[in-house]
């Protein structure tokens, strides 16, 4: 067992308000990389308990919170440009997603991820194993959509001689582009045998692809009502790509869970989305990000700046009609991967408190995943936290996670160093990632004592 003493601030991410944080706390985590109690410290608890004070990490000027839980991932995607689609797709696409995989957990203090897209259940496995580094994940492997629909990427001319170079088809992973009803039913088995945790749709065409219409619609009502209750049939939740108000209004009304993007969400939508009991995960960073991209063809930066106008709207929509809002980064540009904690500052600006941004990457992210394991600090669930120091109040200026993280804990173990600390391996420094991302370096060493000797 090893403590972190005197905790100055700790957010337990169970719920959106003051009520869950606590100032001058002790955070025990036990050997079993679970955590065995949250209590006011004691200062001589350690005397009495005698507790081995090497294993205790002075933590009276640090915060502490949950571990971010990204709500919409795509760690299989570099970037949008055709450069970026040829590695994805190439014999080393493996080595690129364990690097993407790798700086999301040490830079972007992501411990769990629902990738909607892309991963498949090896790259799951090799986390589980431990043979990558990185975060859990919650896999829907597939984004399910039309011929011509958003996760049909063919070639700039729309040949079809040329096939979608989005999550082209392969081991553990059957295509993405499917129509009518029956076909979708299968597909959606096919996904599930393949070993999802989610199924994930797009009801509405996208803002990345290269020719759909923001105001037209994806599936008919009959393919969505097939692909919900083929993935009810087998305990599977459905979360939906959506801008348009068509694409949402079809989604809420045939049987889809979490509404994602949201871009033209008004108050009638929220309403029937309230009453369906649906969740929404707004991926607000993303929309910046796209706007100051110079990657993209002019198509797609129109449909750019028509999201851009409406977006803030439809979360103060969602915001005041009182639904529930989960964080989830789409990263699909270079330089998103291991900045995950930048939706939290994207949440805020969108009219999120501080605290709610938060609780929808951690404590409500973990339980609309169905994870009572992890997203709460509290005894008996996971360790997996974020250690953070420096000026200013990382809490409500998330964006300071950048130069505040001092240690990503998951599972008990860390991944930056901090004496202390038991660790998986020390990242020395990062490097750049495919044009602009971060990732640490190779491992210095394995074990506690190697990231003592490290640090001096």
């Amino acid at each position: 067992m090893y403590i972190l003493s005197n905790v100055a601030k700790l957010y337990d991410g169970s719920a959106p308000d003051a009520s869950a944080v606590k100032a001058g706390v002790d955070l025990r985590i036990g050997d079993d990389g679970r955590i065995v109690e949250v209590r006011p410290h004691d200062a001589d608890a350690a005397a009495r308990d005698g507790d081995d004070a090497r294993r205790r990490v002075d933590a009276s000027g640090l915060t502490v919170t949950p571990g971010l839980i990204d709500c919409h991932g795509h760690v299989t995607i570099l970037g949008l440009g055709p450069e970026d689609m040829e590695k994805a797709n190439d014999h080393a696409a493996l080595v690129w997603v364990e690097k993407i995989l790798h700086t999301t957990l040490v830079d972007g203090g992501t411990t769990t991820v629902r990738d909607v897209g892309g991963a498949t259940h090896l790259m799951k496995r090799l986390v589980d194993e431990g043979v990558f580094i990185g975060p859990r994940l919650e896999i829907a492997i597939c984004m399910l959509s039309t011929t011509g629909g958003h996760a049909d990427f063919r070639g700039p001319d729309r040949c079809h001689g040329e096939m979608s170079r989005l999550w082209g088809e392969g081991p553990g992973r059957p295509p993405s582009v499917v129509d009518g009803p029956w076909e979708c039913r299968k597909r959606v088995r096919e996904i599930a045998a393949c070993g999802a945790d989610l199924i994930k749709i797009c009801t509405s065409p996208g803002v990345a692809s290269p020719s759909d219409h923001l105001e037209h619609q994806d599936f008919s009502p009959d393919e969505i009502t097939a692909i919900c209750a083929e993935a009810g049939a087998r305990g599977l939740r459905v979360a939906a790509h959506a801008h348009s108000k068509s694409g949402i209004e079809l989604a809420i009304t045939h049987g889809v869970h979490d509404i994602q993007h949201i871009s033209f969400m008004d108050e009638r939508l929220v309403e029937m989305a309230a009453e369906a009991g649906c969740t929404v995960t707004p991926t607000s960073w993303v929309m910046t990000e796209l706007a100051r991209s110079q990657d993209l063809t002019p198509f797609v930066m129109e449909k750019v700046k028509k999201v851009g106008e409406v977006h803030a709207a439809a979360v103060a929509h969602a915001l005041g009609g009182g639904l529930k809002i989960l964080g989830g980064t789409d990263a699909v540009l270079a330089g998103m991967h291991g900045r995950n904690y930048m939706e939290l500052d994207a949440l805020i600006a969108d009219g999120l408190s501080p605290l709610a941004a938060w609780f929808g990457m951690s404590g409500l992210a973990a339980a609309e995943l169905h994870r009572d394991d992890t997203g709460v600090l509290e005894r008996g669930r996971r360790a997996d936290l974020l250690v953070l120091g420096g000026d200013g109040d990382v809490l409500a200026e998330p964006w300071r996670v950048g130069e505040q993280l001092l240690e990503v804990v998951k599972d008990g173990v860390g991944h930056r160093g901090l004496a202390g600390v038991p660790q998986r391996c020390y990242r020395s420094r990062a490097w750049e990632l495919a044009g602009g991302g971060r990732s640490p370096d190779a491992h210095a060493g394995e074990g506690e004592g190697v990231a003592r000797r490290e640090q001096g």
